[in-house]
C-alpha cells in the first residue's frame, strides 16, 4: 500500500513540475482506483489491484495505448464510505485522470451517485466490485459494469436450492447496501416461486459479530442460508454455525474468497459452501482470457495465487483499455465514455462484454461453485 502512495505522490509530483516549468506532461493515461487495502475487505482489495495491474503492465510493455503509458493510481478507503467518496472527489479534481476503475462496496459506490460526485466529475467508472441493485436501476450513465448484479446471482441460487426441493430459506446479510441489496434478490426470487423467506438476519458492517445471527437462524430451522456477507464475517457465521450444530446447505454471494474462507474458518466448516461466480472458472485454462490472465499472474505477480477477484478485474482492465484505445490518442473523460458505449459485443478472450447508450450492464453471466473435500473450489 505504501508503495501504490508513494507512487501517487510521484505522479502528482512530476505534473506540478512539468506545469510549473510550462511544458506539456510525459505522455500517460492516469487510471484511478479506490479500494479497500485494509480494513475487513483487505484481501479483496488487493486481489482486485492485482488484477487490474498485470494487465496495465503487460499493455505498458508493448508500448502502451497510442504511444501513452498507463498509470495505475491506487488509493486506500479501508471499505470506509465517508473515505471512498472523498478520495474519488480527490482523483476527479486532477483533470489527468481519464477514467476510474474497480471501485468497491455497493454502498460506497452508491454514496457517489447519491452525493453527485460521479455526475460532477464526468468519469466512467469500469467494473466496481459489487452487484447492487442500486447502482443500476434507475439507469445512471457513469458506471459501466462488467459483473451480473447480486438480483441475478440470487435468482441462480434460489433457482438451485428449490429444484432440490428445498423451500425453507434463511439470509444471512450485511447491514448497509450490499447486503440489503442481496437480501432483495433473495425475496424476489422466492416471491417468483410463491415462497416466503424463513428468516433474514444481519450483522453490523465492518465487523464479524454473528452471534446474534446464527441464533436466529439456527432456531429458523432452515433448509439452506443464503449469506450476502464479506469474508471475515462469512467465516465467523460458518464457524460458529457448524460448531453449534447447524447443518443446512450454506451458500454465499460472489465476493468471497474461498481460500480465505478456509484459512479463517476451517477445512471442516467451509467443506461443501456454495459460492455463486460471475466470471468463468479461472483455475482451468480453458479460455483464451483465461490462458492469458494466468501467463500474465505468472510474468507480473508470481507469488499471487490464480482468483477469482483478480481474474474478474483483469477481464475489466481488458474492457477499460479497449475503451482507451477506441477513445483515440488524446482521450478525454467524455471520449472514454462514449467509447465504452460503442462496445455493443466486445469479446474479450471467450467472455463476451457488451454496452450501449442505453445499457451499462456489461453481463449477466453466474454459475454456482463449491468448495471441495480438499479446500480447492470446484465447478
Amino acid at each position: 500500500m505504501k508503495a501504490f502512495k508513494a507512487w501517487g505522490r510521484q505522479t502528482v509530483t512530476a505534473l506540478a513540475l512539468y506545469g510549473l516549468a510550462g511544458l506539456a506532461p510525459a505522455a500517460e493515461l492516469v487510471i484511478g482506483q479506490v479500494a479497500p487495502l485494509s480494513g475487513v475487505l483487505a484481501s479483496t482489495g488487493h486481489q482486485m489491484v492485482v488484477g487490474g495491474q498485470i494487465y496495465f503492465d503487460a499493455i505498458n510493455a508493448q508500448g502502451g495505448i497510442h504511444g501513452a503509458k498507463i498509470r495505475h493510481e491506487v488509493v486506500d478507503d479501508g471499505y470506509k464510505v465517508a473515505e471512498t467518496v472523498r478520495l474519488t472527489r480527490e482523483m476527479l479534481a486532477r483533470p489527468e485522470v481519464v477514467a476510474l476503475f474497480g471501485f468497491a462496496g455497493t454502498a460506497n459506490v452508491t454514496q457517489l451517485l447519491t452525493d453527485g460526485v460521479l455526475d460532477v466529475g464526468g468519469a466512467a467508472l469500469v467494473a466496481p466490485y459489487t452487484g447492487g441493485e442500486s447502482l443500476r436501476t434507475p439507469f445512471n450513465p457513469w458506471i459501466f459494469h462488467v459483473r451480473a448484479g447480486y438480483a441475478d446471482e440470487a435468482e441462480h441460487m434460489v433457482q438451485q436450492l428449490t429444484t432440490l426441493g428445498m423451500k425453507r430459506i434463511a439470509v444471512m446479510y450485511q447491514d448497509d447496501g450490499f447486503g440489503k441489496a442481496g437480501l432483495l434478490g433473495v425475496t424476489n426470487a422466492l416471491d417468483k416461486r410463491q415462497l416466503k423467506l424463513a428468516v433474514a438476519a444481519s450483522y453490523e458492517r465492518n465487523t464479524d459479530k454473528v452471534e446474534e445471527a446464527v441464533k436466529k437462524i439456527k432456531a429458523s430451522d432452515a433448509q439452506a442460508i443464503i449469506m450476502v456477507s464479506v469474508n471475515k464475517s462469512t467465516a465467523a457465521f460458518m464457524k460458529l454455525y457448524r460448531e453449534s450444530g447447524g447443518g443446512a446447505q450454506l451458500y454465499n454471494i460472489s465476493v468471497v474468497d474461498p481460500a480465505e474462507l478456509v484459512k479463517l474458518a476451517g477445512l471442516k466448516n467451509a467443506h461443501g459452501l456454495g459460492i455463486s461466480q460471475v466470471v468463468p472458472y479461472p483455475y482451468m485454462a480453458n479460455l483464451p482470457v483465461v490462458r492469458e490472465y494466468q501467463a500474465l499472474l505468472k510474468k507480473y505477480a508470481p507469488k499471487e495465487l490464480v482468483n477469482y477477484t483478480s481474474f474478474e478485474e483483469f477481464v475489466g482492465a481488458k474492457v477499460l483499455v479497449e475503451a482507451l484505445r477506441r477513445a483515440g490518442p488524446n482521450p478525454t473523460r467524455a471520449k472514454v465514455v462514449k467509447a465504452l458505449e460503442s462496445m455493443g459485443s466486445y469479446d474479450t478472450g471467450g467472455i463476451t462484454v457488451g454496452y450501449s447508450p442505453s445499457n451499462r450492464v456489461g453481463s449477466r453471466y453466474v454459475e454456482v461453485t463449491v468448495i471441495g473435500s480438499t479446500g480447492k473450489l470446484l465447478k
